[in-house]
């Protein structure tokens, strides 16, 4: 299930759709690069067709624009995942490639493990947390039903702590790389002993 942080969308034409995602995509794009204190209204503007006027017309609060944003780079994230998912008949096969895909997207682009977690520490200093706790439902709510394909107990509890080993192994991998086979054999003992 695609995020979807709540917006005004239902009351813009389709002109005015397609300009808001448009400043969404530059949004994404300025998120990647310039991580989450350089998406700025001006640095969205610049990496869009539009100007900054209307990057505030159609979003007048830009935590907004950030939420549909990184919104955007967990469904593309979730699409990559369930394409390498798609690849594999059995369940075992599946979801070690599906971790393996999880943890290479980060190893090949860390800025974007430092966005995500920027953002996830911005919005709980802000007190709004609930498009962040979306995004990571929607993850937790993936690796949930490749392990209940597996027939393990208590699918959701196990993909909830294989969730919160992949965030801290994400950020161990910037400090010292290790093979995704020792990842491995401490993901079989944690979650699916």
């Amino acid at each position: 299930m695609p995020v979807t942080p709540p917006s005004h969308r239902d009351r813009l034409s389709p002109n005015q759709l397609a300009k808001q995602e448009q400043i969404v995509e530059a949004a994404r794009a300025v998120l990647a690069t310039e991580g989450l204190a350089g998406c700025t209204a001006r640095a969205i503007a610049d990496a869009s067709p539009l100007t900054k006027s209307a990057i505030h017309y159609y979003f007048a609060d830009i935590d907004l624009l950030i939420d549909r944003a990184m919104a955007g780079h967990v469904n593309a994230f979730l699409d990559h995942l369930r394409e390498v998912a798609s690849r594999y008949e059995e369940p075992a096969p599946r979801l070690w490639a599906v971790l393996e895909a999880y943890l290479d997207v980060f190893a090949s682009n860390p800025n974007s493990a430092f966005v995500w977690f920027e953002y996830w520490v911005a919005v709980g200093r802000a007190g709004h947390p609930q498009a962040a706790e979306a995004m990571l439902r929607s993850i937790t709510e993936f690796l949930t039903d490749l392990l209940a394909d597996l027939g393990i107990d208590d699918p959701r509890a196990r993909a909830r702590a294989l969730q919160s080993y992949l965030l801290g192994a994400i950020v161990q991998q910037r400090v010292r790389r290790r093979a995704f086979a020792t990842l491995r054999e401490e993901i079989e003992l944690l979650c699916l002993a």
